[in-house]
């Protein structure tokens, strides 16, 4: 039986924007930033692995974030936080709302220029 659905077809500059959208975006997974632009996982993963550089952001969370200051609140003892801790901490959620606003405005730019590619595209 042969299926319905139509193949989708993306432009080059589509395919190299989602992939730096996932290699610049901290802590971003393939099936986060798929699902953002309605693509299916394995369609992003194989762009990462065709045209990727190879380096993606550091993971939020993790040991290496935590090294570069990426930690929640006030120390985990109850005591008040000192000025220099307050200001990494602070300094930190910047970094963080910055690459957010990063992620958001890339995609938005994605899926602005995918919706005028298929508005051309009414050959149904």
């Amino acid at each position: 039986m042969i299926s319905s659905m139509a193949r989708k077809h993306y432009t080059e500059g589509f395919r190299r924007q989602a992939v730096d959208l996932y290699e610049q975006t901290e802590g971003a997974t393939l099936l986060g930033i798929a699902g953002d632009l309605g693509l299916a996982r394995g369609t992003l993963a194989a762009w990462v692995a065709t045209i990727g550089s190879g380096t993606t952001a550091v993971p939020a969370g993790s040991p290496a974030a935590a090294a570069r200051g990426s930690f929640p609140g006030a120390d985990p003892g109850g005591r008040p936080e000192s000025q220099a801790v307050k200001l990494a901490r602070l300094e930190a959620r910047v970094r963080e709302l910055e690459a957010e606003k990063t992620k958001l405005t890339t995609e938005r730019e994605i899926l602005r220029s995918a919706a005028k590619y298929f508005a051309g595209e009414r050959i149904w």
